[in-house]
Formats: C-alpha cells, sequence, structure tokens
C-alpha cells in the first residue's frame, strides 16, 4: 500500500466525525504514525495508549490476563477504550474503541505463532479480528507495518468509509474476523450491568463541540414543563455549555430500571430537541466523576439532601469529603427553587458549608419557579 493511500483513507478518517480512543500493545505502532501525520488527527484520535509492559497491561485492565495476546485481551482493551471515548467526546458524537495486543517478531524467536488480534467497539457494533501471521516471512518493522494498516483498513471500515487497499498478507496467512451487531435492548442491558457506562441519544440538531455539560438530572417519570424550563433558564446562567438531561438507570434505593422502562422514558424525549444520556451512576459524586467540569442542575429538595450527614451513614466529615471530591472535579450545582416538606425554598435558605459555598449557583426565583412534579402527576392520572 502506498503512502498516498494510507494518507487518503487517513484523510477520509479525519473528515467523518467518529472519535476514537486507541490502546495498543505488541504492535500496529505505525498506525499512531499515520493517523498523527496527517492533518485533522485531532477530529479523529480523543486519546492513544500503548500499554506494552506485563504490568501496565494489568493496570489497564483491572485484572492478570489469561493471556497477554489474546481475542478476550484485545475485546476487553477496546471496551475500556470505548466508555474512555464516551468520557472525552461531546455528547452525540459517534465514538470508538480500539484495542490491539500482538505477538510480533522479536529479538528471540517465539515458540508460538506470530499473530495479532484487532478489537473495535462502537454504540452498537462490535468487531474482533485475529491474524496469524507467516514465521519468519518479514521482519519486526515489516510485522508492525502489516498490522498497521490493517488497524487502519478496521477504523475506517468503523467510520464507515470504503478502505480496499491491500492489506498485505498473504494467500496462505489466516485471517478470522467477527462482527456483532447490537440492538438498542442489548445495549440498555450492557448498561444496566455496568459494562458500559451511559448510552446517549442526541436528539438534539447537530454536534457540537463544547467540552462543557450542563446536566439536568432525574427519573422523569413523566417529563414535565418544569424540567424543559429549568434546563433552559440553567443554560442561559451558564452562558455556554452543551443543555443535556441524564436518567440513571440505576437507582440508589429501588430497583434498576427495566429496557422497557428506560426506553418508555426515553420516548419522551423524541421531540424535547435535546441530548438525553442515560447512565448508571445513581449519585452525584458519581456523576461528577463521570462528566467532570459539568454544571449540575437540581432543585432545593435535592441540596436538602446532597448536604445532608444522614445520606452518608450519619458522617459530616465523609458528606464534606465526598462533596469536596465532586468539586474538585470541577463540577457545579445550579439550584432552582423546590417545595421541599410543604414549603418553597431556594438555595439560601440551605446553609451550606463554607467550603462548598462555591460550588453552588442560586437559579433566581424571578427567572425560574414552576409547582410542578412529576409525581403529582402522577397521582392526578390514578
Amino acid at each position: 500500500m502506498t503512502d498516498a493511500c494510507i494518507r487518503s483513507v487517513v484523510e477520509a478518517i479525519h473528515a467523518s466525525p467518529t472519535q476514537a480512543v486507541l490502546y495498543l500493545a505488541g504492535g500496529a505502532s505505525q498506525s499512531l504514525g499515520y493517523l498523527m501525520s496527517v492533518p485533522g488527527a485531532s477530529n479523529t484520535v480523543l486519546e492513544a495508549v500503548v500499554p506494552y509492559s506485563r504490568m501496565s497491561i494489568i493496570q489497564l485492565l483491572g485484572k492478570i490476563p489469561s493471556s497477554f495476546c489474546s481475542q478476550q485481551t484485545a475485546g476487553s482493551m477496546a471496551l475500556l477504550a470505548y466508555n474512555r471515548a464516551l468520557k472525552l467526546s461531546s455528547p452525540g458524537v459517534p465514538v470508538l474503541g480500539v484495542g490491539f495486543t500482538g505477538a510480533l517478531a522479536s529479538t528471540h524467536p517465539k515458540l508460538g505463532d506470530h499473530r495479532f488480534h484487532l478489537s473495535m467497539r462502537t454504540s452498537d457494533r462490535l468487531w474482533i479480528s485475529t491474524v496469524t501471521l507467516s514465521k519468519g516471512l518479514r521482519t519486526r518493522e515489516e510485522e508492525d507495518k502489516v498490522s498497521s494498516h490493517y488497524l487502519i483498513r478496521g477504523i475506517a471500515n468503523a467510520c464507515k468509509i470504503p478502505a480496499t487497499f491491500v492489506s498485505g498478507l498473504t494467500e496462505s496467512e489466516k485471517v478470522t474476523e467477527f462482527e456483532q451487531q447490537f440492538t438498542e435492548e442489548e445495549e440498555l442491558e450492557q448498561l444496566i450491568s455496568g459494562e458500559i457506562c451511559f448510552k446517549v441519544y442526541p436528539f438534539s440538531s447537530g454536534l457540537s463541540n463544547e467540552e462543557r455539560k450542563i446536566i439536568l438530572s432525574g427519573s422523569f417519570n413523566p417529563l414535565h414543563d418544569g424540567h424543559l424550563k429549568l434546563l433552559e433558564v440553567a443554560t442561559s446562567i451558564c452562558g455556554n455549555g452543551y443543555p443535556c438531561f441524564e436518567i440513571s438507570a440505576v437507582n440508589a434505593d429501588k430497583p434498576p430500571l427495566s429496557v422497557s422502562q428506560i426506553k418508555d422514558r426515553v420516548k419522551q424525549f423524541e421531540n424535547v430537541g435535546k441530548t438525553l444520556i442515560v447512565s448508571n451512576q445513581p449519585y452525584f459524586y458519581k456523576k461528577a466523576e463521570l462528566f467532570p467540569g459539568s454544571a449540575f442542575v437540581i432543585g432545593a429538595d435535592t441540596v436538602a439532601r446532597l448536604i445532608n450527614p444522614k445520606y452518608y451513614y450519619g458522617d459530616y466529615q465523609q458528606m464534606l469529603e465526598i462533596l469536596s471530591g465532586c468539586k474538585s472535579t470541577g463540577c457545579t450545582f445550579l439550584v432552582g427553587g423546590r417545595i421541599v416538606d410543604g414549603v418553597f425554598k431556594v438555595l439560601e435558605d440551605f446553609d451550606i458549608p463554607e467550603t462548598l459555598k462555591d460550588m453552588f449557583v442560586s437559579i433566581p426565583i424571578e427567572k425560574f419557579r414552576m409547582d410542578i412534579s412529576s409525581t403529582e402527576i402522577r397521582k392526578n392520572r390514578m
């Protein structure tokens, strides 16, 4: 394959909306040069990590793999890369996780095959490939080049870009490829189980380059005008940021939502024009880790719970530590007035610890007050 051919494919990759995180071990190192040397790499590459030592791979995976060079390890790396890409990208941008492990020619002859495994994960697809190379046919550099070409072709295919260039493999070299497509139901099952950290429904028109998110979290059972107005006002106060709603499929004190329940609630947002994120984190300190730097839009009733030591096993110091952790991620809380125990309250009605006060921002009552709740709506429907 000529340099011009590679360049044209990489240019097309960079022109696509897909953003990727790559975890590569044991080969395909030249693929990073191909991707990074063509202008526009920042459009595609969110992060590239080379966990080359065994301990590096162990720490990445959080366990000792049964084999460092296997389909399973490449698949685990791709899933980790996919979740990482979700966290680093703007909501609604298609993301790709790439995992690669190789056992290529080395300074010492290998007893086993020269081979590599490539796995790629998007929101709804998984690709896994294994290539067994002819031993002694190529130098290490040449084997790395072949695996790099194969990886670039794989990324192009994941980005839905035609890449029919010659791989450089001989007819006798064994290639096994597997592709699995996930339904929405399967994706949501993966979310509930914790396999993926969140799923984005980009109902807003167009993509945004805004990295900061303005997030209104809730159960939205049902979604009502108060939610829509609150997010609108919060966005005007923030001045910049990407407004979105967020539902947690996993609850702190209730069973997880079922797939059908999640789908019913998602349906409510189809014509709202705002992106919806479905996560598996019920606690705000975990949401802050998932969406660092975000502005969370909450009601005064949520503030009452956030600063109540009762929800931290009665430990005031633990409350301070956890909320200080939220603050360290760069997150803020925009607080709208709500009825709490029969009384309408705003942020100023609460005794916020001094060290946390600058993390909370009040939404003025003249800008937002709607005494409406999903609970009351449900009661009136009965």
